[in-house]
């Protein structure tokens, strides 16, 4: 098994061997292109954030500055949005479901070092999966860690580290995040705290 067979599988392996560090400077030169691009030309901005990703659904949004490692591991669904400087390390998969939503500066990272320091001076490093399920909204600055799984309809504060998964339907926070109640059918009515919807069509 090569490192980059030990790469994808979930185990230690070094990044600048068997042509992972060919691979993320064409990842790099992509980004550039697409942080590059004149914020009028839409074709080309949706063109090159598709040559990115792995898969990507329709009407995905990503605002420049965009960062990541290969693109080729993440894959997002229909009515994808992420706002300014999202940054997600995908030596692991990056599975984002539909109708999310990213605040700036969101991060997702898969990858990891050991814990402790003769392991980690070895130069091995690992990447465990990420899942974010639909209709999930991430808040400015949240980090989301190794091997997390945060359910449909999820919020997550801002400024908000997630280090452990989040079951459907909750409302979390916190660093490291915490849940803080489940979102209910009483919540459709407010757009924000409790101040009412004046229109009919939410």
């Amino acid at each position: 098994m090569n490192q980059k067979e030990r790469m994808i599988a979930g185990l230690p392996y070094k990044a600048w061997l068997d042509g992972l560090a060919e691979e993320r400077l064409e990842c790099k030169i992509k980004l550039y292109n697409f942080n590059h691009c004149r914020p009028d030309d839409k074709d080309t901005l949706t063109t090159l954030i598709k040559s990115i990703l792995g898969k990507s659904g329709t009407s995905v949004n990503i605002e420049p500055p965009f960062y990541c490692d290969y693109g080729k591991n993440i894959e997002v669904g229909d009515n994808f949005f992420a706002n300014f400087n999202c940054t997600i390390l995908d030596v692991a998969n990056v599975s984002i479901g539909s109708n999310v939503q990213f605040g700036p500066g969101v991060a997702i990272y898969t990858a990891g070092h050991p814990l402790h320091p003769i392991s980690r001076n070895s130069g091995y490093e690992y990447g465990k999966k990420i899942a974010i399920g639909n209709s999930v909204w991430l808040g400015g600055n949240v980090i989301v860690n190794p091997g997390i799984v945060i359910g449909d309809n999820v919020v997550v504060g801002s400024g908000s580290v997630v280090t452990k998964d989040i079951p459907p339907n909750m409302l979390a926070a916190g660093n490291p995040a915490k849940i803080i109640r489940e979102i209910t059918i009483e919540d459709r009515n407010y757009f924000f705290k409790k101040e009412l919807f004046d229109i009919a069509d939410f």
